[in-house]
């Protein structure tokens, strides 16, 4: 199996942490939550600011229309799908206990939901992890680390519904395999044709789906998990940790 194949395949796993603080152990506080989304949506931002776009348009062969036209098609392509996928927010997990029957069928919807959402989240990851493997191991950081409350979110109301553990985990990790499906069909559909323009194009796309992502998907939901602290400091301190790391990395590939 390739390095990006098994960094996808890692990411997507984490989906199965989260499942089992969802039937296991202590659930996570709320604040820890939110934290780690803005954490994650941190390094998403910086990563596909600072490292993903530039890279890519600086690349032999590819013009800025192209790149950019690119970025703005992941961008518009990540909102048209997200209005397409069925969304269930914690407020509806809380009203839905009293009722199982409704309770399970909002936690398979949230599956579902989360499901597609991972599906692009595999394919940014082998993309990048392909072009350049230190991107692609913060990439993959950044969507292990919110796939774990990903997993949390699916297998505790599907646990509170059914009572089955064994459900619950089921479920979780059929939202984690949508990940590691987006890796496995990137690699056969750009494995043949891997070249710099196609991979430079195609960072572009994933650089602006990852910044749709954060700014739409984990900033809002770190704020509506935890409305009494701000999710700007989990975001800062993903930039800052993420930040450093590279910059240590060109630090010592220079020396």
């Amino acid at each position: 199996m390739s390095g990006p194949l098994l960094l996808t395949v890692l990411a997507g796993a984490a989906t199965f942490i989260g499942a089992l603080f969802g039937v296991l152990g202590q659930k996570p506080s709320n604040r820890m939550l939110a934290f780690a989304l803005g954490f994650a949506a941190g390094i998403m931002l910086l990563i596909s600011l600072m490292e993903m776009l530039p890279t890519a348009l600086r690349t032999e062969g590819i013009s800025p229309l192209l790149g950019y036209g690119m970025f703005m098609l992941g961008l518009l392509g990540y909102f048209a799908l997200d209005r397409l996928l069925p969304h269930q927010h914690p407020q509806d997990l809380m009203s839905a206990q009293r009722h199982p029957a409704k309770l399970r069928r909002t936690a398979i919807l949230l599956t579902l939901g989360i499901s597609l959402h991972n599906f692009p989240e595999g394919v940014a990851t082998f993309v990048t992890a392909s072009s350049d493997m230190e991107l692609g191991l913060g990439i993959a950081l950044a969507v292990a680390i919110h796939n774990i409350p990903e997993g949390l979110a699916v297998a505790g109301p599907m646990y509170a519904a059914t009572g089955s553990k064994r459900k619950a985990l089921f479920w979780a990790c059929v939202s984690g395999m949508a990940e590691i499906l987006g890796g496995l069909l990137a690699f056969a559909l750009l494995g043949p044709m891997m070249s710099p323009v196609v991979i430079a194009a195609v960072m572009a796309g994933v650089a602006g789906i990852m910044v749709a992502l954060s700014v739409d998907e984990l900033m809002p939901l770190a704020r509506e998990i935890d409305p009494h602290n701000n999710p700007s400091y989990g975001v800062l301190c993903g930039m800052t940790v993420m930040g450093a790391s590279l910059a240590l990395l060109q630090i010592s590939e220079v020396g």
